[in-house]
């Protein structure tokens, strides 16, 4: 009889340091995979974040672009402007007035319809230069952490 209790004994003691083990080894493994998702987490902020830096980046260029070529759309029209006035002064009759004022209307029309297209056309390759690296870099940056 005290080789069955002995066994049991055993059997219990055995089973009893088993348990600690197990825990000890599924705590590690859950460590182990909080780590590397901690880390892809990590790597993937990163990527984003320079992402966002080389988006904000390209951005302040084309704004600047835009700004520039706003500047220069101003000056050419405020020469227009300084030339259309010169010309009134001269005028001698009301039929060379509107004669004068139609074909300055006309130039202004068609100068203010070339630079709205041109300043449209900016606006788009801006934004769609902006926006092409956070796209990759949220590519990137999804596909790592997946």
């Amino acid at each position: 009889m005290s080789t069955t209790t002995n066994t049991k004994t055993t059997s219990a003691r055995s089973t009893a340091t088993d348990v600690p083990q197990q825990l000890r080894d599924v705590a590690e493994t859950g460590a182990k995979h909080s780590k590397e998702a901690f880390d892809k987490i990590g790597a993937a902020t990163t990527e984003v974040t320079e992402a966002v830096a080389n988006c904000c980046s390209t951005a302040l260029k084309g704004i600047q672009e835009y700004n520039s070529k706003l500047t220069e759309f101003t000056q050419t029209n405020t020469k227009s402007a300084f030339e259309f006035i010169q010309s009134l002064a001269a005028v001698k009759s009301p039929s060379e007035f509107v004669q004068v004022s139609t074909e300055h209307a006309k130039h202004q029309l068609e100068a203010m319809a070339e630079q709205a297209k041109e300043l449209a056309e900016l606006t788009q390759q801006v934004t769609l230069t902006s926006a092409e690296p956070l796209k990759a870099g949220f590519a990137k940056a999804f596909s790592r952490a997946a």
